[in-house]
């Protein structure tokens, strides 16, 4: 099983950058799927999440109008829009995937917003 996130990096604030994670080694059509992140000495807290169909979303709702969460099944891969980003926004981010009794995780990817 493998969670491989990319395309973190750094931006200025109100700029855009969009994560992605693909998955192999689990039917990924069967797990709901989330981004999560985490800063220094605190917790990991949950950014955006969708069914497994790619039907429901939810949004935590600091990100709300900004991270567009979707997924593509065939790709095996999950994506997180982020847009009009922010220096609260600047942290590790993590997916994950929760479906038939199992939590994997990636190894997470760096987004910096700094001027």
């Amino acid at each position: 099983v493998q969670l491989v996130e990319s395309g973190g990096g750094s931006v200025h604030p109100g700029g855009s950058l969009r994560p992605s994670c693909a998955a192999s080694g689990f039917t990924f059509s069967r797990y709901a799927m989330s981004w999560y992140r985490q800063t220094p000495g605190k917790e990991r807290n949950l950014v955006a999440s969708v069914s497994s169909n790619g039907g429901a979303t939810n949004y935590v709702d600091s990100v709300k109008g900004r991270f567009t969460i979707s997924r593509d099944n065939v790709k095996k891969t999950v994506y997180l829009q982020m847009n009009s980003l922010k220096p609260e926004d600047t942290a590790v981010y993590f997916c994950r995937a929760v479906g038939e009794g199992y939590i994997y995780w990636g190894q997470g990817t760096q987004v910096t917003v700094s001027s």
